[in-house]
């Protein structure tokens, strides 16, 4: 047997060197591509711990923490006794992110297995989804109870995007009593938001739902708002609160003290009863609104959360119109309420004396055409004393002929006829001020002749609002010192209580000659202790002074004087009367109007009566008692 190997056949030598030297350079390259990587790594971490230090922190802070605004309490609305027109109140709410829910349908029949979700919740909540266009958090239910908040608490992990809030609600516990002009909050829109943007005050808005609408609430927003707050609260990486790291309180809103005195506002709110209208009282030597109804009112609590589709239409579509303001932005004819202006205008212009007289025999005969009185036969011999005392209308046709439409409205925008009185509310109708001017700018036409004898009795183009006829006879009654009229008297600081009264135009005199103003004033007075509004004022225990108006809707030809009890209701002559107590230093002024009712000495005099009696003398009114139309004046 031979000592050397023997070699098989098919057997490959391997070649340990080369091996060794493949093994070397894979090493080298894997220990290459480590330390890049290592290398990359570090520069990285070069990268943003040093060169991107600070803005990573900050980013990384805000992750951590979460700035959240905190609302502030909104002011409280008061009148002048302190009884609350409008305050707040906390309740929980279901509320729905829509950015966070794929099937918002869905979710809504699964939640209302949990919680009671009504038709109503679900049309307010989809009306608010198209307003808020899916942005931000929307309540689908408000007022939760404690077993509705628990049951959600226990199946929340059901209902991602869902979440209850503590929330504050705007309240007004007087009910419609004050609805046109304490007005209502709603939730903010589009058109809101860009205007605050556009006042720069955007951020003081941030977290809130709600601003003033309409009334007081519009008027007052930025006192009543308040200044929002900032929390810095801690969060985990599920976004959920862990601490509160500093806290920015916010500023509560102010409140808002009103001259209107409550009680006065009810007792004229149920003189109305189920008519329709308006009244205004001012306090003559302050300028200062007592009372401000329009009638019918509505349930401002409605609009708070969103008032749903139903109402809204209920609202909208009634006949008696309870959205309008009919105190602010109302017009009417004013009737014979115009005529103390006039009488004023004639001793005036030197167009007429007290002591001159005209022979009335129930008409005016201008150009063939006759213009006839509310009394057939007529009043005989009229002076100016007379003229205001039994309403004459021929007195007042003759002498709209002799002053003429332009010095007619010259006079009657002295006491504001026409213009806004820039009362501390928004809507305030101007109201139509007839001259040659007027009608050639608003028609295109010439001003005839013929057409200033209806304007001389407060008919033809004349068109004002209760507001404007308030203010006028408080002009009058205060000897022609026209002071602005303001619904709230004093904003309250609610931290240190201070008190700063509302911005009011300084008292404008109007010039007028004492003695003048002396024997208008002594008629209106006449009027209510032997003239129009005697009836109504039938043992009162003060002196006032009055005057009644009746203002025609359509025209009635003469004869027809059935005619009106055939028409519908709506088509009727409304009925007005002004008045002003105590008449030697008068504490208020008011202008009724009622709508579609008839005569003014029938119905709207013992409102004003009702009205005055209780400012005056505490007096609540009595039961309704209706008479027949003969026992009042057939003038107005």
């Amino acid at each position: 047997m031979s000592s050397e190997l023997s070699i098989h056949p098919g057997v490959e030598l391997r070649n340990a060197e080369l091996e060794i030297r493949r093994f070397r350079a894979r090493l080298a390259i894997a220990g290459g591509i480590a330390l890049f990587l290592f290398a990359s790594l570090f520069a990285r971490l070069f990268y943003l711990q040093v060169v991107k230090y600070e803005q990573l922190q900050t980013l990384a802070e805000a992750n951590r923490i979460s700035i959240v605004p905190v609302v502030p309490n909104r002011g409280i609305i008061v009148d002048r006794n302190g009884i609350v027109l409008a305050n707040n109140y906390s309740a929980y709410t279901l509320e729905i992110q829509p950015a966070r829910v794929e099937r918002l349908d869905v979710l809504l029949d699964e939640l209302a297995t949990v919680v009671e979700i009504t038709a109503r919740d679900r049309r307010r909540f989809k009306r608010l989804l198209e307003e808020s266009k899916g942005i931000g958090s929307l309540p689908v239910r408000t007022r939760l109870s404690d077993e509705e908040i628990a049951r959600f608490a226990a199946n929340r992990y059901r209902f991602p995007g869902v979440e209850v809030n503590a929330r504050l609600f705007r309240r007004y516990p007087q009910g419609e009593l004050f609805s046109h002009v304490v007005g209502y909050i709603g939730r903010i829109n589009q058109r809101e938001v860009e205007q605050l943007e556009a006042e720069g005050i955007f951020s003081n808005y941030r977290g809130t739902d709600y601003i003033g609408k309409t009334g007081l609430e519009q008027s007052y927003e930025r006192s009543l708002h308040g200044t929002t707050g900032v929390e810095e609260v801690e969060v985990d990486s599920g976004g959920r609160p862990v601490r509160t790291l500093s806290r920015t309180p916010p500023v509560f809103g102010n409140n808002l003290v009103l001259n209107l005195d409550a009680r006065l506002q009810e007792v004229a709110y149920n003189a109305f009863g189920d008519r329709r209208g308006a009244l205004v009282a001012i306090e003559p030597s302050t300028g200062g609104v007592l009372a401000f109804v329009s009638k019918p009112g509505f349930d401002a609590n409605l609009f708070v959360d969103g008032i749903d589709p139903q109402n809204w239409n209920e609202l909208n579509t009634s006949p008696d119109r309870p959205l309008l303001n009919r105190a602010l932005a109302g017009t009417y004819p004013p009737g014979s309420t115009f005529k103390p202006y006039m009488a004023l205008a004639a001793l005036t212009y030197g167009k007429r004396t007290p002591q001159q007289t005209i022979s009335d025999p129930g008409y005016f005969n201008f150009g063939g055409r006759l213009f006839r009185d509310s009394k057939p036969g007529g009043y005989g011999i009229v002076d100016l004393y007379k003229s205001l005392v039994v309403s004459s209308d021929t007195y007042y046709y003759m002498l709209a002929n002799d002053l003429g439409i332009d010095a007619i409205s010259r006079f009657v925008a002295l006491f504001g006829f026409g213009s806004r009185t820039g009362i501390d509310i928004e809507g305030e109708a101007a109201g139509v001020l007839p001259s040659q001017e007027w009608k050639m700018r608003r028609f295109r036409q010439k001003w005839f002749a013929g057409e200033t004898i209806s304007v001389g009795i407060g008919q033809g183009y004349n068109a004002y609002t209760p507001l404007q006829l308030a203010t006028a006879i408080a002009t009058l009654a205060n000897d022609g010192v026209m002071l602005q009229p303001r619904i709230a008297n004093y904003i309250e600081d609610t931290r240190t209580r201070e008190r700063t009264a509302v911005a009011t135009s300084a008292p404008r005199a109007l010039g007028l000659n004492p003695e003048y103003l002396a024997v208008v004033k002594q008629a209106l007075v006449g009027v209510n202790k032997e003239g129009t509004g005697a009836r109504a004022f039938a043992g009162a225990e003060y002196v006032s002074g009055g005057k009644t108006g009746t203002a025609q809707v359509i025209g009635i030809k003469q004869g027809e004087k059935d005619a009106e009890s055939r028409m519908d209701e709506r088509l009727r002559d409304h009925a007005l009367f002004i008045a002003y107590a105590p008449a030697d230093k008068p504490k208020i002024a008011l202008a009724v109007i009622v709508e579609n009712s008839g005569f003014g000495a029938r119905y709207a005099a013992p409102i004003a009566r009702k009205v005055l009696d209780y400012y005056l003398l505490g007096k609540l009114p009595a039961p309704e008692r209706r008479g027949k139309d003969e026992n009042y004046a057939s003038g107005d």
